[in-house]
């Protein structure tokens, strides 16, 4: 039995937001080569890095809504385990 997750239904949308992000990276580092103004590099890192965090935010809404909400309604151990990894997930991205 193939386990489903929470993303699973945005699967083809989020491959699509993480490809066109690898094109901005790759920009990015032509930029670099191309000795770009240091300031229009940084706007670029920085909308790259609000687009990888739209695409971090949107997996752990699917995450809450989906896996830790299932194990939730369950009880026991696995809730616990899903809303430690939820909790540490929520930390990792504040932090970054």
């Amino acid at each position: 039995m193939k386990t489903t997750h929470g993303y699973s239904a945005q699967k083809d949308d989020h491959a699509k937001r993480l490809r066109r992000i690898e094109g901005q990276i790759r920009g990015i580092s032509k930029m670099i080569d191309d000795d770009k103004y240091c300031i229009d590099i940084l706007t670029q890192i920085s909308a790259v890095n609000r687009a990888m965090r739209a695409v971090a935010l949107s997996l752990l809404d699917e995450h809450l809504g989906n896996c830790v909400t299932r194990a939730a309604s369950r009880g026991g151990d696995e809730a616990n385990e899903k809303l430690a990894e939820a909790s540490a997930a929520i930390a990792r991205l504040v932090r970054s």
